[in-house]
């Protein structure tokens, strides 16, 4: 028979080893300015955009990824790896953000 302080000691294991769960990142564009500019994620999770603007904007990274954020609407990115990375938008290149995604 298992005692009751080895059945506490495996669910604490249990419990401990379980993979940290995504999150959802969310960045407000209102008035050509991404809020917050500067963004920390780890692998896996979702990078949220809402835009509140009345016109499109983008989160493009040269050589990179884009998204399209269409106006009073929002669109997301789920991030795949670990990178420090500077985006803007492309139809207004004036709007800038840092993104830093880290492994889990």
């Amino acid at each position: 028979m298992v005692s009751r302080r080895r059945l506490w000691v495996a669910l604490a294991l249990t419990i401990g080893a379980a993979p940290a769960k995504a999150e959802t990142i969310e960045v407000t564009i209102d008035k050509l300015v991404f809020s917050p500019a500067k963004i920390e994620a780890k692998v896996g999770d979702t990078i949220k955009w809402v835009n509140k603007d009345v016109f499109a904007h983008t989160a493009t990274v040269n050589g990179g990824w884009e998204v399209m954020i269409p106006p009073k609407n929002a669109a997301s990115l789920t991030v795949k790896k670990a990178e420090s990375v500077d985006y803007f938008c492309r139809f207004h290149p004036n709007m800038k953000g840092h993104l830093t995604v880290t492994s889990p």
